[in-house]
This record gives C-alpha cells, sequence and structure tokens, in this order.
C-alpha cells in the first residue's frame, strides 16, 4: 500500500460512523470512572476543564509551529483522542447532574434550532 493509500485509509478511519448512542456511552464510560465520590462534581469539573485545555494546547502548537501535511494529519488525531478525554468527563458530569446524556444532546440541538428559526445564533447570552 503506497502513502496516499494509507492517508486515505486513515481519513476514512477518522470519518467512520459509529453506532454507539450517547446512553450507551455514559452507560460504559462509567464503569470507568474512579475518583472520589464525595468530591465527584469538583473533580469532573476540574477534569474536564484540564482536558478542554489540553486540546487548545495542542491547537496553539499546530498555530504557533505549522505543519505539512503528514503533521498536521497527526495533530488531528491526538485532538481527536482529546475529545474522547473531554466527551468521558461530559457523560460523567451528565451522570453526577442525574441527566441523561442524549438528553442533553437533544436539548442543545432544539435550543440551537429555536435560535436558528429566530436567526439568533449570533450574539451573546443564554438567552437568545
Amino acid at each position: 500500500m503506497n502513502k496516499l493509500e494509507l492517508e486515505a485509509n486513515k481519513w476514512m478511519e477518522r470519518k467512520s460512523m459509529s453506532n454507539i448512542t450517547a446512553t450507551e456511552y455514559q452507560i460504559r464510560a462509567a464503569e470507568t470512572a474512579i475518583f472520589p465520590k464525595e468530591k465527584a462534581l469538583e473533580y469532573i469539573t476540574l477534569g474536564l476543564t484540564g482536558e478542554a485545555g489540553e486540546i487548545a494546547n495542542k491547537v496553539k502548537k499546530l498555530i504557533r509551529d505549522g505543519a505539512d501535511i503528514e503533521g498536521y494529519n497527526d495533530k488531528l488525531i491526538q485532538i481527536g483522542a482529546e475529545l474522547g478525554d473531554v466527551l468521558w468527563y461530559c457523560a460523567m458530569l451528565a451522570k453526577e447532574v442525574d441527566m441523561n446524556l442524549g438528553s442533553i444532546m437533544e436539548g442543545n440541538l432544539s435550543k440551537l434550532a429555536d435560535r436558528k428559526s429566530r436567526n439568533r445564533l449570533q450574539g451573546d447570552g443564554d438567552n437568545r
């Protein structure tokens, strides 16, 4: 397999869809949760901000250092891996506040659709 075919395969792997639901993800992610339960809200929130910070740092370095196409694709893969960590913390935070991740996702899409229908996607504040 030549380099172009390898790149195409990597791209296809990244773009492929999964059949896992948000609810299934939340349930399975909880099986790996190890943290002090008495400080769960604080622990999960700090973990979420830490992982989001790691994504921001990778993007910052990409801007600062640049990259050839191969390096750029490697950075995208690294960012994707960090997104998985962010998702894990989002799922655990939703569980901690006794909410279903899928319901949160649906509610967010409904909110955005409403804003779009009123031409309010841009702007500031929660109540646009």
